[in-house]
């Protein structure tokens, strides 16, 4: 059964701006389904021209671009919130895949009404823009870290800024968060091998700064990790829910 957008969980995260009762019944109006995702089933798919945009409801993804001569960059992590799919809306084909990790629901849009949703509401059309935005300041720090950080520092980076996203969403627990990525996963997302990552996290951990084993992330020293990381703590901005 689909979820109503004005009893939308999501809505009820800290990490969101509130949607006034009219912006709740236009998304309601944009809406067109809900979908169920199984872990490792493909969300978007790298060169295709997806019809869709999706909103996550619940559930974690990755998002992946394939090289030639296969090797993988990893792009960003997909969290509960995220708005998947937007190059889509204005590219000829996705540049990047996004695959499920874990059992996830999605709501769904079509593209095609995406510049009617600009015509009729500009405001929430602003959000969309925000959210480009976001992600492009992202790639930014991220490309940052690919080329300047030491490989000690973009471990650290990575998980500050993933421990920080679960924390806005209510995933954290007792300083740690569940997660269903790999070290195969931050390997491609910095740029470095599987050896040296694992080195780097066990490094981590003889430190006594975070760990990272059994799909749980944990942080003993937030503030310590992100020094390492050569990176500032700010409190996260709301997001806004599209």
């Amino acid at each position: 059964m689909s979820t109503q957008c004005k009893y939308c969980p999501l809505n009820r995260k800290d990490a969101f701006v509130d949607l006034t009762p009219s912006e709740i019944d236009f998304m309601q109006k944009f809406k067109v389904a809900e979908h169920s995702i199984d872990a490792g089933e493909p969300i978007l798919i790298q060169g295709s021209d997806a019809p869709q945009l999706f909103t996550v409801l619940s559930g974690l993804a990755i998002r992946e671009r394939h090289l030639q001569g296969g090797k993988r960059q990893v792009i960003s992590f997909v969290f509960p919130g995220d708005f998947i799919g937007l190059q889509s809306g204005f590219a000829a084909q996705m540049g990047h895949s996004v695959i499920a990790r874990t059992p996830m629901r999605l709501c769904v849009f079509n593209r095609s009404e995406l510049w009617n949703f600009f015509k009729s509401y500009p405001e929430r059309a602003f959000d969309i823009t925000w959210h480009a935005a976001i992600e492009e300041s992202f790639l930014g720090e991220s490309l940052a870290t690919l080329g300047q950080r030491s490989a000690l520092s973009s471990v650290a980076w990575a998980m500050v800024k993933i421990f920080q996203r679960g924390q806005t969403l209510g995933m954290t627990q007792d300083n740690s968060i569940s997660l269903p990525f790999t070290q195969r996963d931050i390997a491609d997302a910095m740029g470095l091998s599987l050896v040296h990552t694992n080195k780097t996290l066990n490094k981590l951990k003889h430190q006594q700064l975070a760990s990272w084993s059994d799909g749980v992330l944990q942080i003993n020293n937030i503030k310590a990790l992100a020094d390492v990381a050569m990176t500032e703590l700010h409190d996260q901005p709301k997001r806004p829910l599209i």
